[in-house]
């Protein structure tokens, strides 16, 4: 029992981490890696930062 515990646990963890966009760090470090670009890719403060730069720009239908 307890491994299915954790094994529900981890499924919801990964489920709320895509639904509020905290993957989205791992997943450009993922897509950075599969295009083959010949830098380095941003450090997780400069995506944050970039991120939130372009939503002030574009503003979007989103609650907050």
């Amino acid at each position: 029992m307890p491994a299915a515990v954790l094994t529900g646990w981890r499924a919801v963890r990964w489920w709320f981490r895509g639904v509020l966009g905290a993957d989205a760090y791992e997943r450009y470090l993922a897509h950075h890696d599969r295009s083959g670009h010949d830098h380095p890719p941003m450090s997780e403060r400069e995506f944050w930062r970039a991120r939130t730069d372009h939503q002030e720009r574009n503003p979007q239908g989103r609650c907050c």
